[in-house]
Formats: C-alpha cells, sequence, structure tokens
C-alpha cells in the first residue's frame, strides 16, 4: 500500500462510516475521482544527472507569501465532524508546517477564532443566495487578516454522491458558526446564477486579490483574470461535482499556455505524493493543494497529524526534485516532462 493508502485506512478505522463516506466520495459513479490521481501518474518525468543536489530548496510564494512548499491546504467543510477541534487543529498543524491554509465557507469553527491560531490563511467563497450574508463573509475575513479570497466556481449546485450520505447530520451548531443571522437555512445553499463579475463584486467588498477555483478550460481561466481574478485554481472539485470532468493533471497545461503568466495557476485533485507535485510543476503549476490527505491526517492525530501529512510531501517533493536534479523549485520546469507517447 502507498503512505495515502495507509493514512486513508487509519482515517476509515477511526471515523464513523458516514463520516468517512462523506469526506471520501464523489460524485456519480466516480470516474473523475478516479481519474483525477490516474491523471497524474501518466505524467512522465526526464530527469537531469550530473546537477549538484546537495542542498533541495522546496520554498515558494503564493500570490507573495512565502511557504516552506508548493503544497497548501485546500478548503474542505465541517472538520470538526473529523477532530473534535476541527478548523482550529488544521490551521495549527498547517502553521507549525509552513503552510498556508484555504478556510472553507463550510468551516465548523468561527473565522476569527481559525484566524487567531491560523498562520497565513486564505477564505473560500460559496456565493450563498443571500448575498448579504457573503458579503458579511468576506468582510469578516478580510478584516481577521485573510490574505485572499478563494471564490469555488464550480458548484451552482451540490454535485450528487453515489455515496448513501442519508445517515450523516451535520450538527446545527456547526453548520450555523459563522451564520449567526441565518432564519432561512435554503439562504445558505450556493447561489445559481454567480457569474463572472462576482470577481468584482467580491474585490469591491473585501478589499482582497480573488482566485477562481474550479477552472478547467482555457477561455474560463482568460475571462476569470479579464474579470479581475489574481488568478485560478485548476480543479473538478475532488471529482464531488460533475462527474466525468476532465482531470484536473489533464486540465492544467492549456490553462497554464492560455494566462501566459497573467495570473498565478494552482491546481488540486488527486495529488498524493511528491512525484506529484513536482509533475504540477512541470506543468507550470505554481503550487498544488490537497483536500483528504488533511482531513485523513487531522482524523488520526489532530494537529500532529496535519502537520506531518505536509512535512512529508514536502519531504517526498524535495527527495524527488533531487533525483530529478532540481535543486529549487524554480528548476523544476516544463523541460523535465517527457513527450506524450
Amino acid at each position: 500500500m502507498t503512505p495515502y493508502a495507509v493514512l486513508e485506512e487509519r482515517a476509515r478505522a477511526v471515523l464513523p462510516q458516514a463520516v468517512f463516506d462523506y469526506y471520501a466520495g464523489g460524485a456519480g459513479d466516480h470516474e473523475t475521482l478516479s481519474a483525477n490521481t490516474r491523471a497524474w501518474s501518466a505524467v512522465r518525468l526526464r530527469p537531469h544527472i550530473l546537477r549538484d543536489v546537495s542542498r533541495v530548496d522546496t520554498a515558494t510564494t503564493v500570490l507573495g507569501t512565502r511557504v516552506a512548499a508548493p503544497v497548501l491546504v485546500a478548503p474542505t467543510a465541517f472538520h470538526r465532524l473529523a477532530h473534535p477541534t476541527g478548523e482550529l487543529a488544521t490551521a495549527e498543524g498547517t502553521a507549525a508546517a509552513g503552510s498556508l491554509l484555504v478556510l472553507s465557507t463550510r468551516a465548523s469553527t468561527r473565522i476569527e477564532s481559525v484566524a487567531a491560531v491560523a498562520g497565513p490563511w486564505w477564505f473560500q467563497v460559496y456565493v450563498l443566495r443571500d448575498r448579504a450574508l457573503t458579503r458579511e463573509l468576506v468582510q469578516r475575513a478580510s478584516a481577521a487578516g485573510a490574505r485572499a479570497l478563494v471564490l469555488t466556481g464550480d458548484t451552482p449546485y451540490v454535485g450528487r454522491k453515489r455515496r448513501d450520505r442519508s445517515s450523516l447530520a451535520i450538527p446545527d451548531e456547526d453548520f450555523r458558526v459563522n451564520l449567526e443571522r441565518l432564519t432561512d437555512v435554503s439562504l445558505a445553499e450556493q447561489a445559481p446564477d454567480v457569474t463572472f463579475d462576482d470577481i468584482g463584486w467580491l474585490k469591491e467588498h473585501s478589499g482582497l486579490p480573488v482566485l477562481v477555483k474550479g477552472v478547467l478550460r482555457a477561455d474560463d481561466a482568460v475571462r476569470c483574470v479579464e474579470a479581475g481574478a489574481a488568478g485560478v485554481v485548476v480543479s473538478n472539485h475532488g471529482g464531488r461535482q460533475l462527474d466525468g470532468a476532465v482531470a484536473s493533471a489533464e486540465a492544467l497545461p492549456e490553462v497554464v499556455q492560455a494566462l501566459a503568466g497573467r495570473g498565478e495557476v494552482l491546481v488540486d485533485g488527486g495529488v498524493r505524493s511528491g512525484q506529484d507535485v513536482m509533475r504540477a510543476l512541470a506543468l507550470g503549476a505554481r503550487a498544488v493543494l490537497v483536500g483528504r490527505p488533511i482531513l485523513w491526517g487531522l482524523a488520526t492525530e489532530g494537529a500532529t497529524g496535519v502537520q506531518r501529512v505536509l512535512a512529508e510531501l514536502q519531504e517526498d517533493t524535495a527527495h524527488v526534485m533531487a533525483l530529478a536534479g532540481a535543486s529549487s523549485v524554480a528548476e523544476v520546469t516544463a523541460d523535465l516532462l517527457a513527450a506524450p507517447r
């Protein structure tokens, strides 16, 4: 078993089945969920030899923020389902690893409480049916120290999951922890009328740069940047939205080429090893985001588990960079990619 598979099985052993299924599941028949990991494996590398790799530096920057490695924590929902201290533990472990947390709109801990223990962090945004509530959330995030917003653009409606989640009940106090004045729960659902214009709307009300997550097409990436986005996250929502959607690794090259340096490009979906991180960088990503591995680390060891997942990914990335002849992230370039067969 791979280290990721071992960690997943450890998490399965400690989590209620309904919670594990909620985190692990994908939409439909899991076509995209499965394709995400396979697609990274299909990217072959062409390493250099006889390079001085006695020291390997994995540090980089994302939107000007320095991180220890090009591995960030993706936004995922309701961490208190995985661990009693929830997002507080996630934030502490992320900060200890020198990484950056993207806090979910669906967090089960108050924004301000997470900010108090976090290192650098961004706030993931669903534009809700109650737009006034959305405005309040992004303003609170900005006031609490978020450095950017990440607008999720691929969820006008929630994808239908194959795994039965009917037995999973989100505690009301967790669901409403950042939605104090909510009277109609339906108004906290994602708005289906979100457009590119909302990028500017979010910038205006938060004063923060905005990245758009859920981009799988070159034309959409260009429109995001033209509408004011600072960058995009190539993502299919971890296979949880449109089943049959292209894998993130397959969509990444055309997005990078289309933006041509006009905005930062990040990617998530199926990243499970240092090889995957290096493949993403060689394909043009600034950094990757990981979601499920963080949840499994949180479930098994709390903040320590989160830190361990990130530290092991950093160490693995440094190891494969050395084997490829790259002593810094800047040296992980397209020439390390083998031509497609």
